[in-house]
């Protein structure tokens, strides 16, 4: 099968198209053949950095984490799929598991789900990742219906999942923007946009709760960022985060009695630990698109695998709005 290889990582990290035998399956797996996969900064993490993450795969390396695309074969072992399924996931790309952006991959079982018949291949392939983060960020930090629910990065990848997902679960959703695009997509779901460049936390949150804060915080910026999460939640509210890797002063975190959750999706596929909840969260997330709740955006570029190195980079240039998606 086709491949896109990288030999190296950093600097002169570059795909290389080569041919690879086709995976064997071993159990519990079926073998896909991808339509689409979408491109995460995790996946340009690896891109750049390599060894110095302890997940990245060994080179020569197939990257590549999500995808869609339709079962041709299956595990004696498998029963709940059969040949023609058309399934999404997030089922490679790290350690010793293949990445998506081949021809083929044998994805575990306990980490796919049947994609929604009412969405592309494209649009299936843009969603595992952010997806999945979104709403276990969401659950995690307990939403119910008729909360207040702030999204910092409303329009980002997990932000605008995470907004649509709010807005399922019934909440009062605000989220943060900062351009007009941003806004008006933030707007388009159904959420209150706010302008971070124009308006400080106490501001909003003053305009919005009363001065008594957000239920919920769901933060995608993360960082520094998280200490405006902290002002912006109400007192002993649920903060939840993609972006901890920082350190903080937490001392408005403890006089609130805020609880903090943070959200690293990749857990399940590093220590194989709980794999079937990924499963169980995008059979969810099919539900719900069905439903009409949740339609993923998608950038405006089109790339091919073979151009997946300026797929790459569009998404480290900043300037996608929405995911980023190859097509085999």
């Amino acid at each position: 099968m086709r491949a896109m290889q990288i030999n190296q990582y950093g600097e002169k990290a570059s795909f290389e198209e080569t041919n690879v035998d086709k995976p064997n399956l071993q159990s519990g797996q079926v073998l896909v053949k991808i339509a689409a996969s979408s491109i995460n900064t995790v996946d340009t993490m690896i891109r750049s950095m390599g060894s110095d993450l302890p997940f990245a795969p060994a080179t020569p390396a197939i990257l590549g984490m999500d995808f869609a695309g339709t079962i041709e074969a299956v595990a004696d072992d498998v029963t709940t799929y059969k040949i023609g399924d058309e399934v999404y996931g997030c089922a490679g790309g790290l350690g010793d598991l293949q990445g998506t952006l081949a021809d083929y991959i044998a994805a575990d079982i306990r980490l796919i789900a049947r994609k929604a018949g009412t969405i592309s291949m494209k649009e299936a392939a843009a969603l595992p990742l952010v997806g999945i983060t979104a709403y276990e960020g969401l659950k995690r930090a307990a939403i119910k219906s008729g909360q207040t629910v702030l999204v910092h990065g409303g329009s980002g990848g997990v932000g605008h999942v995470a907004v649509q997902l709010a807005k399922y679960f019934e909440a009062t959703v605000f989220a943060t923007g900062g351009g007009a695009k941003q806004l008006e997509r933030i707007k388009s779901y159904g959420a209150t946009a706010i302008n971070y460049k124009e308006e400080s936390v106490e501001d909003y949150v003053n305009k919005y709760t009363a001065g008594a804060g957000f239920d919920l915080v769901y933060d995608t910026v993360g960082s520094e960022n998280l200490l405006k999460s902290f002002e912006a939640a109400t007192l002993n509210g649920q903060v939840a985060t993609t972006v901890s890797l920082c350190e903080l002063d937490l001392s408005t975190a403890h006089f609130k009695g805020l609880s903090l959750h943070v959200v690293f999706m990749l857990i399940p596929m590093i220590h194989n630990f709980n794999k079937s909840q990924h499963g169980e969260i995008l059979a969810k997330l099919t539900e719900i698109i069905e439903l009409g709740h949740l339609k993923p955006l998608l950038d405006d570029e089109n790339f091919k695998l073979t151009d997946v190195g300026a797929a790459y980079d569009r998404l480290e240039s900043g300037n996608a709005i929405g995911k980023v998606v190859v097509e085999n």
